[in-house]
């Protein structure tokens, strides 16, 4: 498989660092080093709950090298976990595996995870619209009556969501998030999230792209909350090209969106095993998640 005139690598899909214990979610496998972790992004990507095959190469560079971006372009707005992304220099055993380290590991802080997806929405798509267009609210937010697919909301909204280890996350009111985490957190977690999609979206929409919306996860370490995970990537938000934006219909995008409609359009119901992505589907994302990339950080991306 070929990529601007260059053959592609093939797909990271699983990692084994044997001397920690591990954990592995839909794209990151996470190793447990004490009071830090490894964070490794692998290429696998993951749409409607399933993980699809064969992966996406390179991806999970792309996922980590954005990430790193914001944390830096954020960190005057919201401490976060990055303690290096040196990690066989913090940890010399680490060395045998340098190669499928490289652009894709972080070694950060452990944190109590804090089971809210803290979810920021500034314009009406996906699953709000769909609420939007049946009851004319969102997680207990009323909005305005005559918006339009896709419209600008009036202000960005904080739909939160519990965090499901599988399955889908169920989205939920502000009120009950207090009764989940407390008030105190609650309300913390709200006006970060707002504060970071606030400032990520207009540096973005200089940059060419609107952040349509994107979901958050934070940790308390220390008695501090902290942003972990990633941050602002395609995978965890919608990116869209600002100069074809129109409202009152659905948008190109530089995020998975593309994948999602790949499947639907496939006939797949959603449920296990998916269909294998064809060539060109992985080639297209590939090339989205990199345009993301490099409109946003300014930086070439090398594979």
């Amino acid at each position: 498989m070929r990529f601007r005139g260059k053959e592609l690598p093939l797909p990271v899909i699983a990692t084994d660092v044997p001397f920690w214990p591990k954990r592995s979610g839909k794209v990151r496998d996470i190793y447990d080093a004490g009071d830090r972790l490894l964070i490794i992004a692998t290429d696998r990507i993951s749409a409607f709950d399933s993980v699809l095959s064969p992966g996406i190469p390179a991806k999970g560079r792309v996922l980590t090298n954005l990430s790193l971006f914001w944390f830096d372009f954020l960190s005057s707005v919201a401490p976060n976990h990055l303690i290096t992304t040196n990690a066989v220099k913090a940890e010399p055993r680490l060395a045998p595996y340098a190669a499928i380290l490289a652009g894709r590991s972080m070694l950060v802080k452990k944190a109590e995870v804090i089971p809210i997806e803290c979810v920021v929405r500034g314009y009406l798509s996906g699953s709000v619209w769909r609420s939007y267009k049946s009851s004319g609210d969102v997680c207990g937010v009323r909005l305005p009556a005559g918006l339009r697919e896709s419209d600008k909301l009036p202000e960005p909204i904080f739909t939160p969501a519990t965090k499901a280890e599988t399955g889908h996350d169920e989205n939920i009111s502000f009120e009950k998030t207090a009764d989940l985490v407390g008030r105190e957190t609650a309300a913390k977690l709200r006006d970060m999230s707002m504060a970071i999609y606030v400032r990520a979206a207009e540096y973005a929409r200089k940059m060419g792209i609107i952040i349509a919306d994107t979901k958050f996860e934070f940790g308390l370490s220390d008695g501090e909350v902290i942003l972990i995970d990633e941050v602002l990537t395609p995978d965890s938000s919608r990116f869209w090209p600002a100069d074809d934006y129109a409202p009152g219909r659905s948008q190109k995008s530089y995020d998975k969106q593309f994948v999602r409609d790949y499947l639907d359009e496939s006939g797949w119901n959603h449920e296990p095993p998916a269909p294998v992505l064809p060539d060109e589907v992985i080639v297209k994302t590939l090339e989205k998640y990199i345009e993301a990339y490099t409109r946003l950080s300014g930086r070439d991306f090398s594979l």
